[in-house]
């Protein structure tokens, strides 16, 4: 009878070795869940476009008021925001070198009259000695022509003597306008040259809107801003008012920086504060097949927009480029890319991935009542 071999201790612990390194091995990645995602379906929609840029509210006019001669500012008598009538007094340079050039010109004028009286008495008693003979009509002639002279320096004298009096009139800064104060430069005890701007008046009257406009926009915004009715206005803190404005001018060179076109409006009379900010709202004409979708659905990816579209057949996401063509309210107004009748991603766009299986979303049933 054969004899039967049986394993030994070391062949069964190699055994077990193989089979706990078996046990320890990678173990297969758990499947990746299905989200759930809300989606729409595209249908064409006949609607216009509402555009909206922010803007300011800036009166038409602004006087840049400056003295006409330099000197130390003495003191200014107004602050920002302050009402100012016209003739009124802003600010009040230090006048005593201004004095005493005008009393200068004003001696210079006296002693000049009184060369010319004197010159004028000896002219008429040379007359009567030429009459009777005793002098030539050469010395008449030139007692004349010293008379005249001294008659034109009179007037240069008295010309000089009002021109200091202007200048000594001019240490004070007068506002040729009733309005506001919107800019204060220049504090008292600093010398300021002739010509530059101490306050800025913005005188009682109309109003503007400005707006600034991309120049790609430019030409769509004007022409739509010359329907009647089609450029309104919301000024902030007066809730969702709007107001009706006129377009009024367009710039005709791009800011250097922004790229931009600054468009004013007509924002009617003064009851609007300065300063304000507003917004500036412009009804689009009705386009026809206008496709829109919520802003959420939308996805910058480096500089392109995406949204995701649904396959019902197999229940997965793709990615699909499309072109924006603006806003509408919280809308944004898809120009290319879409079709009706495609399902479109709205919730949940940024955790998505190209072929990634997801479930439509469906709201919990509240539980029925006993």
């Amino acid at each position: 009878m054969p004899k039967v071999r049986i394993p030994g201790r070391r062949s069964a612990l190699l055994l077990l070795a193989i089979l706990f390194l078996a046990a320890c091995g990678k173990q297969a990645d758990a499947p990746e869940p299905v989200r759930s995602v809300r989606t729409q379906t595209i249908s064409s929609a006949d609607a216009g476009m509402t555009l909206e840029f922010a803007g300011e509210i800036r009166a038409r006019n602004e006087s840049r008021l400056g003295f006409r001669v330099g000197g130390k500012l003495l003191s200014r008598k107004v602050n920002l925001g302050d009402k100012v009538q016209a003739g009124q007094v802003l600010a009040q340079l230090d006048a005593q070198d201004l004095n005493l050039a005008q009393e200068a010109a004003k001696a210079a004028m006296q002693a000049a009259r009184v060369n010319r009286d004197q010159l004028g008495n000896d002219y008429k008693r040379f007359i009567e000695l030429k009459e009777q003979g005793f002098i030539s009509a050469a010395e008449l002639e030139r007692r004349e022509n010293g008379f005249k002279a001294a008659q034109a320096q009179l007037e240069q004298a008295r010309a000089q003597a009002n021109a200091q009096a202007n200048q000594a009139g001019y240490a004070a800064l007068v506002s040729d306008v009733s309005g506001v104060v919107t800019a204060v430069a220049v504090d008292p005890g600093t010398v300021v040259p002739a010509g530059q701007p101490i306050i800025n008046v913005a005188p009682d009257g109309p109003r503007d809107l400005v707006f600034s406009v991309p120049e790609d926009q430019v030409a769509r915004v004007r022409s739509a801003a010359a329907v009647k009715g089609a450029l309104r206005m919301r000024v902030w803190g007066e809730g969702q008012a709007e107001r009706e404005v006129s377009l009024r001018e367009v710039s005709a060179a791009a800011d250097p920086v922004t790229r931009t076109f600054l468009f004013k409006a007509d924002a009617g009379s003064s009851d609007i504060k300065l300063g304000q900010t507003a917004t500036a709202l412009l009804s689009l004409p009705k386009t026809e097949q206008v496709i829109k979708l919520p802003l959420s659905a939308v996805l910058q990816t480096q500089g392109a927009t995406s949204v995701w579209v649904l396959d019902p057949a197999s229940m997965t996401v793709k990615p699909q480029p499309v072109t924006v063509g603006g806003a509408d309210g919280n809308e944004v107004v898809i120009a290319a890319g879409l079709k009706p009748g495609q399902e479109v991603v709205v919730a949940g766009v940024h955790v998505l991935t190209p072929g990634q299986k997801v479930k439509r979303f469906q709201a919990a049933q509240p539980p029925a009542k006993s």
